[in-house]
């Protein structure tokens, strides 16, 4: 028998468009995707700290803080990435219900895995950011030496090596930043996103 026939939400008396009016703004899933070096959590974290300093609640989720704690019993088989992401989207959907603007910044390789994710949260909640940097762009960076071990066979499952990537067919936002400056891939977030956050009423 499954047990999830069991599970029945409680209904709390405090809920997401009381804690939206609370903060003054809506809640949000920003969905920052594309290759290892990339430049997500670099904008991610940009983005954040314009939103911080204008009043908005926010929060980062990305590879690291992620695999240090919730994922950390995962590895990167594809199987393991998809639950991964999974997990992750379920996460950013209660923060988001919290009254956060949720910053995630994954690889997250898989079309599907997106698309899940949209839907858990919701599409009129959720912003896909379709970070696209040539790969030869991002090795050459290769800050953390991901690349290379890849390369030598030392990392397997490797995006863009080993494993592929399904580029975002219509992302809601579309950052080249191989050739675009951070503050104008800023600037372009910002024009994008700040209006979705405005409440109905203002």
């Amino acid at each position: 028998m499954d047990e999830q026939l069991h599970t029945i939400p409680h209904l709390h008396q405090v809920n997401r468009t009381l804690r939206n009016a609370m903060k003054a703004h809506a809640s949000l899933v920003v969905w920052f995707t594309g290759f290892s070096g990339s430049g997500k959590s670099t904008l991610a974290s940009s983005l954040e700290a314009y939103l911080y300093r204008n009043g908005y609640h926010t929060y980062v989720l990305d590879g690291d803080n992620v695999r240090k704690g919730l994922n950390k019993d995962l590895d990167f088989t594809d199987l393991a990435r998809k639950e991964n992401i999974r997990r992750i989207g379920e996460v950013a959907n209660l923060m988001a219900d919290a009254g956060l603007v949720v910053l995630t910044a994954f690889i997250s390789p898989f079309r599907a895995d997106r698309e899940r994710v949209k839907c858990v949260v919701g599409a009129e909640n959720f912003v896909e950011v379709f970070v696209d940097c040539p790969l030869e762009v991002c090795e050459q960076r290769d800050v953390k030496g991901l690349y290379a071990k890849a390369r030598k066979g030392e990392i397997s499952n490797f995006t863009g090596i080993s494993s592929p990537f399904e580029v975002p067919e219509n992302p809601d936002i579309h950052i080249r930043s191989g050739e675009e400056a951070l503050e104008d891939s800023l600037q372009k977030l910002i024009a994008y996103i700040e209006p979705r956050l405005r409440l109905s009423s203002e």
